[in-house]
């Protein structure tokens, strides 16, 4: 969430930059009347309190001076004190209680450096890698789900026979493809991130933390019962780890990596864009995470970007990267890089990985904060994380562009050796 001191000392700069995010002035001016109110009504509670202790202390004095009379009117008093101590200290309550829920609506301030723009369509497309669309034969213009019927390795009947439609089922090399994947990238991440293998339902604080909800409740899958909540990305049981911790700044950044299954309830388009692997319920994915402080940030944030796309420059695949403009952004990000795999049986551009820059704002939800070495202040960190990789449209493009005239696939040598030393299928 945003630091509530800048609605009190830079309130313009405030507001100038939520705007680019499409957040009226008037939310920022609701914030700031709440700010000032809590404020009021705390020193209003904390000077009943005061004035409370201070008539016990003359009460007892009173008392021992056999002064009972008097005693008794600072007792009447003193209650009619503490009652309206309980009654300020309710509406401050009542009154945090809506800056907070407040807090947690108003996304983060974009970067200077993101683009501006009104939504997906004004997003920068910095640079195409390997991409030329008159290298594709016919014989890659199939659609995944097409191959992969015919080879066996992709049943979605039976796998929304099993949990409706857009859980996915995948059999034999399919399955191993999946599996050759996340090895591969964990080993690639190894030089440099812990492993984490976190549990896949979280308590609804660890949602709140990572920016997920209130606003994606409708996204995501909940566990009624036990009040957990199925993990749309292993984003969120890492950014969590360290909630409510101190670090020291020689210890930043931390570095995580983990290996997940996501879920997500994707609406999607009817037709188009819930065919095949493009949009599904569950996938697998492996993610990559940090925490910085301010100064590390930009560094980690281009590190993150550069680990991502190296593993689609190793697969061969066709790729392109985004500058995410200020009206797509998400509820929590402050800058965010988008990559894209051309997927040529769909004829389409994927998204396969999101690299983002949240500055302060989880950090603030899940209180994580570090003391800095030199005067040992305290502060929150900085969160990183990028998709490195998600694994469905990654799959769909290596099936469509490995696929040989034959009808059989070829794919990248770089995971023989997850795939038993061999690449055809």
């Amino acid at each position: 969430m945003l630091d509530v001191r800048r609605v009190r000392t830079e309130p313009d700069a405030l507001k100038a930059g939520l705007a680019r995010k499409g957040v009226a002035g008037e939310e920022v001016d609701q914030l700031a009347e709440l700010d000032r109110r809590r404020r009021e009504l705390s020193e209003q509670r904390d000077d009943l309190r005061a004035r409370v202790k201070t008539l016990s202390k003359e009460v007892g004095g009173l008392r021992r001076a056999g002064e009972v009379e008097q005693a008794e009117a600072l007792m009447a008093e003193s209650r009619d004190l503490g009652a309206r101590e309980k009654a300020v200290s309710a509406d401050a309550d009542v009154v945090a209680g809506e800056l907070r829920e407040l807090l947690l609506r108003i996304p983060n301030v974009p970067a200077a450096e993101a683009p501006d723009g009104a939504g997906e369509a004004d997003n920068v497309v910095v640079r195409v890698e390997g991409f030329d669309p008159d290298a594709y034969g016919e014989h890659q213009r199939v659609p995944h789900w097409d191959v992969g019927a015919a080879l066996g390795i992709l049943d979605l009947g039976r796998g929304a026979k099993i949990s409706g439609s857009m859980f996915p089922l995948y059999r034999g090399a399919g399955a191993r493809l999946v599996r050759a994947l996340t090895s591969w990238a964990l080993d690639r991440h190894a030089d440099a991130f812990e492993e984490i293998r976190p549990p896949s339902l979280v308590r609804t604080d660890a949602m709140v933390a990572a920016g997920q909800l209130p606003k994606f409740a409708d996204d995501a899958y909940h566990l009624e019962r036990d009040d957990l909540w199925a993990i749309p990305t292993a984003e969120v049981p890492l950014t969590s780890l360290a909630s409510g911790e101190i670090l020291a700044e020689a210890d930043l950044p931390v570095r995580l990596t983990a290996a997940t299954p996501c879920f997500r309830r994707e609406a999607g388009a009817a037709g188009r864009d819930t065919r095949g692997l493009l949009r599904v319920h569950e996938f697998d994915k492996v993610e990559i995470l940090a925490y910085a402080t301010p100064e590390q940030a930009p560094a980690v944030h281009a590190d993150l970007l550069a680990r991502a796309e190296s593993l689609l420059a190793e697969l061969g695949l066709a790729y392109r990267v985004l500058d995410i403009c200020t009206g797509d952004l998400g509820q929590s990000h402050a800058r965010q890089f988008d990559l894209e795999v051309y997927a040529p049986g769909c004829d389409l551009w994927l998204e396969v990985s999101s690299v983002s820059w949240f500055t302060d704002y989880q950090a603030r939800r899940a209180d994580i904060r570090y003391r800095r070495a030199g005067d040992g202040g305290v502060e929150h960190v900085h969160t990183l994380n990028g998709s490195a990789l998600a694994w469905p449209r990654i799959w769909a493009a290596l099936v469509e562009t490995g696929r040989r005239p034959d009808g059989t696939v070829v794919l990248p040598e770089v995971l023989a050796p997850w795939l038993g030393d061999t690449t055809v299928g």
